[in-house]
């Protein structure tokens, strides 16, 4: 019987029948090894395999130029080095890390489905020079280092010097006869650099253009004298920081001036650059510069992903009011109609409230425009409720109070067409909670679109053996239309589909389980339950609820070690912001449970705890195929809608989880006992509010989860710093907004019901492919479709373009 193909061999026959399709064989190589020469450096004479990723990635890029060019038109001897292991390749480049958590993830796989579907779209965001940084375990606690993604070159990326744009900052404002001028202000350029985004064997290319920050070649010289030249020059630098460092806050604000500086920089760019095209004679115009915007929202759809592009709705009435000198209501209703509000989190705390004196400083006419957008807002609400002064406060974009506020998803609200939620829970949420105001005065605005994931990295990419399984029985075409995967339903009890996904899912965790003892020292038993927890280290996704868990089963295990316990190696694994405390506490906590069981000869290999280092990308790209059981346990009404546990689900995990974001719709595709659900639901929350949680009633009541928590508190889990966890202790008894314990028992129950499943690995995997079937809601190519009809007003296509060598007609 012939030996199976291992991932790397099944990526390697993708890859060279994706090179054979690419044309004539002999002129790839011929490209191949000219990169390889221009790349190597004259008096070095040996590739290294980093030249050869380079080689590589140049021959794939300008194969993708072609097309790309085209996309844009559309729319407006033997040689040895063929033995080089693609894969390896792969690892060599790095992560471009440019977002926190599931929202820069999200836009990804947005660009992923619009290229896909043939829809004109560009994706914009800042280029920065540090991303997301690398995060390291020290003695347990998480350490911070830079991400200095760019120190090798980025192949992808194409500088387009030629469309460098000014960005202004300070200055005053002067109000003129000839309309208001923006004066004496400092000037950043903008230097846009492209990487080309493919669909999936639809030969369109896309465009990704991230902004970085130059300052212009007078910056600051004229301030200075003759002999303050060099100081001048160096200070430079304070205009290049603005896209020099990501902000590494997920679901908080942090209300500092780069990061305003930051969001008005990339706006700014951005609404020029949209507004050169639309002005340009292509796309039908006959006239060789247009000049009127009434057509503008008919060509030009912005999308505002969270509060952080708010300024785009103050910009665009600036360029529109100020520079082309469109009256005021015609340009409020020009920037209404192109502008639509995605909001990503109901938590407060992550909600944009920008200080009015840090506007006035930074951003002067732009506050004067914001100004006169509430006026007329609250105008318009005091005519239809007359007298009712605490809506007016309620729904005021200005938060009056010691320190005056601009509350930016009041202004996107009131800015925008459409607002949605990411969840069709939150967008529930959305309009009775947090903007239920501005859902009573224009309830037609307010839309839901659930999140999705691309299944091209998501499962073809990431997961190649599983999508081998699945095309061997339904074909290829579930990967544009994850709706397909319905097909495999009346497989559920097949014996022969069961064996083998069942093998793919050992095969994977065989796979990781090398990968970790490689890079991590770490020896895991590959045939225990992979329990995994990975995401952003925040206190709403209660990782502390499966600590509490894992130090529950650890003292079952030591107070009956006799009894046979179904293994576990549980993961936690996800970055904390470098001053979230508690975050940062949660993660010592979890390596430090994970020191004593994982050396307690008693425990075995029964029950491991690792915590995964530098959770990203192209971890999780290994870890999640590997995965048995996906925990999403947020306190119900806090996760706006999660995207892991979609990518869990379709590469056949089984969800432990509340009633919260996409679960709860994750359970109504699949049905909720394909899930292991658990816990209080949104209305059992705002119940217990009402009464008032208290804590120290569970702690009382629930034995193991006293002993729990007084293990916790009394140093057992670190006997050098016998107090190192008083915080989370006084947390969990006294403030715990998420209400953790109130969860404890529901969640051990469930947890019993996952043990006893996986007992029966027949029973268990049927319910993965039940779960995998049921999954094709998920893809982000349906969510994008909604966007697209719902609120952009395009229609998807599946017209191929024709590739570059074939003309055009």
């Amino acid at each position: 019987m012939a030996k199976p193909l291992t991932d790397s061999e099944k990526r390697k026959q993708i890859s060279v029948r994706g090179l054979a399709g690419l044309g004539d064989v002999a002129e790839v190589r011929k490209s191949f090894n000219r990169h390889l020469h221009f790349t190597l450096v004259k008096d070095r004479n040996v590739a290294t395999p980093r030249d050869y990723f380079f080689a590589l990635a140049h021959t794939v890029r300008d194969h993708l130029v072609g097309r790309w060019i085209r996309t844009q038109q559309h729319y407006y001897e033997r040689d040895p080095k063929l033995g080089l292991d693609l894969e390896e390749l792969e690892e060599i480049e790095e992560d471009a890390g440019l977002g926190n958590g599931g929202l820069g993830r999200l836009a990804a796989c947005f660009l992923d489905s619009m290229a896909t579907l043939g829809l004109a779209a560009y994706g914009y965001g800042i280029r920065y020079e540090f991303g997301i940084f690398n995060q390291k375990i020290v003695n347990g606690w998480q350490v911070e280092e830079a991400d200095d993604w760019l120190r090798y070159g980025n192949p992808w990326e194409k500088a387009r010097p030629e469309y460098m744009l000014p960005v202004h900052f300070y200055g005053r404002v002067e109000h003129t006869p000839d309309g208001v001028k923006w004066l004496d202000t400092q000037v950043v350029l903008a230097m846009p650099y492209d990487t080309p985004v493919p669909g999936y064997k639809n030969n369109t290319v896309n465009t990704m253009r991230l902004w970085s920050a130059k300052a212009p070649n007078d910056f600051k010289l004229q301030d200075f004298n003759v002999g303050d030249y060099i100081e001048a020059v160096l200070d430079r630098n304070l205009a290049e920081n603005i896209s020099r460092v990501l902000y590494p806050n997920d679901n908080f604000f942090e209300g500092k001036e780069l990061r305003l500086k930051q969001e008005y920089f990339v706006v700014a760019a951005t609404l020029q650059d949209i507004i050169r095209r639309f002005k340009s004679s292509k796309f039908g115009c006959r006239d060789p510069v247009r000049t009127c915007f009434e057509t503008f929202p008919d060509k030009v759809a912005i999308q505002l992903n969270d509060t952080h592009p708010a300024l785009s709705i103050p910009e665009l009435m600036r360029i529109l009011v100020d520079v082309e000198k469109v009256d005021w209501d015609k340009a409020w209703e020009i920037t209404k109609k192109t502008c639509a509000y995605t909001n990503h989190t109901v938590l407060p705390e992550a909600l944009e409230r920008w200080p009015v004196s840090m506007f006035e400083k930074l951003l002067p006419r732009h506050l004067e425009i914001i100004y006169a957008i509430n006026q007329r807002h609250l105008d318009h609400v005091a005519a239809l409720f007359p007298g009712d002064v605490d809506r007016l406060r309620r729904m005021s974009v200005i938060e009056e109070g010691d320190c005056k506020r601009i509350n930016m998803a009041h202004l996107c609200v009131i800015g925008s067409h459409a607002v949605n939620g990411v969840a069709r829970i939150h967008s529930e949420i959305v309009k009775q909670s947090v903007f239920k105001d501005f859902y009573e005065l224009e309830p037609e605005k307010f839309q839901n679109k659930t999140n999705g994931i691309t299944p091209r990295r998501w499962l073809l990419l990431c997961n190649p053996g599983l999508a081998d399984t699945i095309v061997e029985k339904i074909g290829e075409e579930f990967l544009t239309d994850l709706s397909q995967l319905k097909k495999l339903l009346p497989l559920v009890s097949d014996e022969v589909f069961i064996r083998d996904v069942a093998k793919v899912k050992q095969e994977n965790k065989l796979k990781f389980s090398a990968f970790l003892e490689k890079e991590y020292k770490v020896k895991i038993n590959p045939s225990s339950m992979f329990d995994v927890h990975v995401k952003r280290i925040h206190e709403y996704k209660r990782q502390l609820l499966n600590c509490l868990h894992v130090v529950t089963l650890y003292n079952r295990i030591k107070r009956d070690p006799a009894k046979a316990f179904v293994p576990r190696t549980v993961m936690i694994g996800g970055k904390a912001a470098p001053g979230y405390h508690m975050a940062k506490l949660i993660i010592k906590l979890v390596t430090s449970i994970g020191d004593v069981v994982n050396h307690d000869p008693v425990v075995g290999d029964r029950l491991k705890v690792i915590f995964l280092e530098n959770y990203r990308v192209s971890l999780a790209e290994k870890v999640i195929p590997a995965a048995d059981l996906s925990q999403q346990i947020s306190t119900a009404g806090t996760e706006a809608s999660g995207t892991g546990n979609m990518k869990f689900m379709l590469n056949g995990a089984l969800t432990i989880g509340t009633m919260d974001g996409a679960n709860v719709e994750m359970a109504e595709e699949a049905g909720a006992e394909n899930l292991f659900i658990f816990g209080l639901r949104v209305e059992d929350v705002e119940a217990l509010d009402r009464k008032g949680y208290n804590a120290r009633e569970y702690y009382d009541h629930l034995p193991e989860l006293k002993q729990a928590v007084d293990q916790i508190s009394s140093g057992f889990f670190s006997p050098k710093e016998p107090d190192c966890f008083k915080d989370i202790v006084n947390m969990l008894m006294h403030h715990d907004r998420f209400k953790v314990f109130a969860d404890y028992e529901a969640y051990m129950q469930c947890q019993a019901q996952v043990d006893q499943l996986y007992r029966n690995p027949k029973e268990w995997t049927k319910k993965v492919i039940r779960n995998i079937a049921c999954s094709g809601k998920f893809s982000s190519d349906r969510t994008i479709t909604e966007y697209a009809r719902e609120i952009w007003g395009v229609e998807p296509s599946d017209l191929q373009i024709p590739p570059p060598n074939i003309p055009r007609d």
